[in-house]
């Protein structure tokens, strides 16, 4: 991410937890994903809120912010420098994931499509991550998204794979498949062209947790199609890491 850490600005949305119920329930769900590249560029996202849907309700009921990335928020002892190395995150934000659900005995899984196995890579690389992560799915295609995720079918026709519901079914059905306390889950459009509606450098970030909560982040992303994928690394696991501290009451800013 390099120096213009400090003024990126990423906004994060509550999910419904009606409408995300129906997403993983036979609803539509996140089409594979899209992916798609940008225009070379600064970071240009809105970081704002993390609220977090009661079940059964329409209302967010926790809110935090974030002015950081991943990393600002805890531990990040052994961790490497704060650019990651190509094509991985910054590996600073998933020891302090890390650290933190290892002391909840928490456990994770992650559903990726335009990261194509990235989050997985740069959380593995932490020494000890075997006692948190579980395991993932790269449901690239549309057809995965649904057939392994559970994503459903009407949703994709009705909005095709890079929609904010599609994020929250993925992580709620990796959560579901892999059995773990968390899902992690990100679709979006990496590049080179727009798909489904969405220009390039559009992402959305979906955490799903205990008692079927869900968090959810929009991005606007710019840069080539690889930065694109680095930075969606890195700020799923800072929406990951938002939510972990929220669930514990404290606040970001």
């Amino acid at each position: 991410m390099g120096g213009g850490e400090s003024s990126r600005r990423t906004r994060t949305t509550a999910y419904a937890e009606t409408a995300v119920t129906a997403a993983s329930a036979g609803g539509d769900g996140t089409g594979g994903g899209a992916v798609t590249a940008a225009s070379a560029g600064g970071v240009e996202t809105e970081r704002g809120a993390v609220m977090a849907g009661s079940a059964g309700s329409d209302e967010p009921t926790e809110s935090t912010e974030s002015a950081g990335g991943a990393g600002n928020t805890g531990s990040t002892e052994g961790a490497g420098s704060a650019g990651g190395v190509a094509g991985v995150g910054r590996p600073s934000g998933a020891v302090q994931v890390l650290e933190t659900m290892a002391r909840e005995e928490a456990t994770l899984a992650v559903a990726e499509s335009l990261t194509g196995g990235l989050i997985g890579a740069t959380i593995t690389a932490v020494p000890g991550s075997s006692r948190v992560f579980l395991g993932g799915v790269i449901s690239y295609a549309t057809e995965l998204k649904h057939g392994l995720l559970g994503v459903p079918e009407d949703l994709l026709r009705r909005e095709g794979a890079v929609h904010p519901e599609v994020a929250a079914a993925m992580a709620a059905g990796v959560a579901r498949l892999c059995e773990a306390t968390y899902g992690l889950a990100v679709t979006g459009v990496a590049g080179p062209e727009p798909q489904d509606g969405q220009p390039v450098g559009t992402v959305f970030a979906a955490v799903s947790g205990p008692g079927g909560r869900l968090w959810g982040r929009r991005l606007r992303l710019e840069g080539s199609r690889e930065r694109i994928r680095v930075e969606t690394v890195d700020e799923a696991i800072d929406l990951l890491a938002s939510v972990l501290m929220s669930s514990k009451g404290e606040h970001f800013g």
